[in-house]
């Protein structure tokens, strides 16, 4: 996908990752998308991508990968933790 995305692992039967899909859609992120993965269904992408928390986010730019974001999940802290996400060096997709 092409610009800034925010891929997030979730699971039907943790609370936080229902709190999570309510709240991020809602919120106005320097995001081009949000990518929901079910980490129940994705297990080799759980995995490859070293998720040991749910939910679990991390920015990928124009399919280059900038890694973990930890932030609350508020406008102002998650564009800021995107932002040093992004001034890190890109590597590859897990």
């Amino acid at each position: 996908m092409n610009g800034v995305s925010l891929v997030i692992f979730t699971s039907v039967g943790c609370a936080s990752c229902r709190f999570a899909r309510e709240q991020l859609p809602r919120l106005d992120l320097a995001i081009d998308q949000l990518c929901w993965i079910d980490a129940a269904d994705n297990g080799g992408l759980v995995e490859r991508y070293e998720v040991f928390h749910l939910p679990a986010l991390f920015v990928v730019r124009d399919g280059e990968f900038f890694g973990a974001v930890q932030s609350r999940l508020t406008d102002t802290e998650l564009n800021q933790a995107v932002s040093q996400a992004l001034s890190r060096i890109a590597e590859e997709l897990p």
